[in-house]
């Protein structure tokens, strides 16, 4: 296989900054022998064959019963949020993603006739617990106890085999690197490499605990104990997911070449007919999964047992990253959106303000009709209030800035009661008490209708 240069990369070039080709160039200068070691493959003493993660998650979202009515949001639409009662890893089949949602629209799942992907697929089929004597002991409740937290090894070990095929056949891939500049192969994978390592290392203690004994405990300790560094890796790649997503489109329609490398490694044995976005999607798959089994595991702990409070500190450490995963692509968001208005806005002779700031979001915008002018068009952000009129150029619009002020200090408002010829019905007075000439300024506004007015005046008359 091709030498992986995996790298210790961290992305960037979203917040207003960029990486310089000197540090990628300093980053890929990495020491051989970790590239080296990150590239070889783990090898699972529990399990000799085991699915891609993608079937693992396709069979996860086929047993959802609402799977298609969660479509609001980046990251919602990337989870499941449902508890995990019964192994799911035994009746796992090597069938791609398409054929498990079709089976699962057409409600044809039968997990009786799914063939299993290995004969040691749930904990009590390991011959070291038959050899034991323990399935004659323990109740069926600590079994099955057993067989949730085995699945938390097993899907492991389904998660790592994907990320080694997407690290092997497309990070590592020369022809792709060759036709990638280095910056758009770094944004493509952002640090993959990293989360393949924290995969291996968790792995190991998790496989190395099972070694030490066939009854498996303390599996929250070493999820609590790998926290810290899913937190540093997980993190910045869910992040860096929104601009993935927007340079696979861009590539697969703009270059050919680049499409048909993709497809010609899409074809390989070791991909099992998934793409390239299957693959680049499973690390915040994986870190949701995490959490869910986790939550199985403490369903089906007893109450009084010992384990109980790390599980709920295991459970509410992979919540927060999870939540800084989401925290994170929302301030992308807002920051995208910031830059977008940056270049709409047109401030003429006036002193410009700097859209792009740390912590400003976009509350509100949208035209308001003026007592003098015909319109005129709000952007109300959380720390400034813009006023201005449309424009128009070469079949884009932008705007003219009329007017600005700091908000919520220097903005107030007071509804007027409109009287025969008066200003428009459901007028408010807007009173900039220091607008961008330093001196106070007046002006009635009014909505569309009634709403847009009571909207305005309720954001506008919002004391921060």
């Amino acid at each position: 296989m091709d030498q992986c240069d995996c790298t210790n990369e961290n992305i960037g070039g979203h917040d207003g900054s960029s990486d310089s080709l000197e540090d990628l160039q300093d980053s890929r200068a990495a020491d051989t022998a970790e590239e080296e070691e990150l590239c070889v493959s783990f090898q699972s003493k529990y399990f000799n064959l085991y699915p891609l993660y993608q079937d693992y998650q396709a069979y996860c979202e086929a047993e959802s019963d609402d799977l298609n009515k969660r479509n609001t949001g980046f990251l919602s639409a990337l989870t499941i949020p449902q508890e995990l009662d019964t192994p799911i890893i035994a009746y796992c089949s090597s069938v791609n993603y398409t054929s498990f949602q079709q089976l699962s629209n057409a409600g044809n799942i039968c997990l009786a006739e799914a063939p299993l992907v290995r004969r040691s697929t749930l904990w009590r089929d390991l011959e070291e617990v038959k050899a034991s004597g323990l399935l004659t002991r323990l109740p069926e409740e600590e079994i099955k106890l057993q067989e949730l937290m085995f699945e938390l090894i097993g899907s492991e070990v389904s998660s790592l085999n994907s990320l080694t095929v997407a690290v092997k056949h497309f990070y590592a891939s020369k022809e792709l690197k060759q036709s990638l500049t280095p910056m758009e192969h770094h944004h493509l994978f952002s640090n993959i490499c990293q989360i393949m390592a924290a995969s291996k290392k968790f792995l190991m203690d998790l496989e190395g605990q099972l070694e030490e004994s066939v009854l498996i405990s303390q599996v929250e300790d070493i999820v609590l104990q790998h926290c810290p560094e899913f937190h540093r890796v997980y993190v910045p790649y869910v992040i860096n997911m929104r601009y993935q997503e927007t340079m696979v489109n861009q590539l697969l329609q703009q270059n050919r070449d680049v499409l048909h490398l993709i497809e010609n490694i899409e074809s390989h044995t070791d991909c099992q007919r998934q793409n390239l976005r299957s693959f680049l999607v499973l690390p915040f798959q994986r870190i949701t999964r995490i959490k869910l089994l986790l939550q199985s595991i403490l369903k089906q702990t007893k109450p009084d047992a010992d384990s109980k409070s790390n599980l709920e500190k295991a459970i509410a450490a992979i919540h927060k990253i999870v939540t800084e995963c989401d925290k994170g692509v929302r301030k992308m968001e807002h920051i995208e959106e910031l830059v977008y208005l940056d270049r709409l806005l047109d401030f003429g002779k006036m002193k410009s303000v700097p859209l792009v700031v740390s912590g400003r979001v976009l509350l509100h915008q949208g035209p308001m009709r003026h007592s003098c002018f015909s319109s005129v068009y709000l952007h109300l952000f959380n720390d400034l209030l813009v006023i201005s009129s449309k424009k128009y150029w070469f079949q884009h619009a932008g705007f003219t800035v009329m007017d600005h002020a700091e908000f919520p200090r220097h903005v107030k408002v007071k509804h007027v009661q409109t009287e025969l010829l008066g200003p428009p019905p459901d007028s408010f007075l807007l009173h900039l008490s220091k607008s961008h000439t330093g001196q106070p300024t007046t002006m009635k506004l009014a909505g569309e209708t009634r709403s847009d007015t009571e909207v305005w005046m309720k954001l506008l008359q919002c004391k921060r």
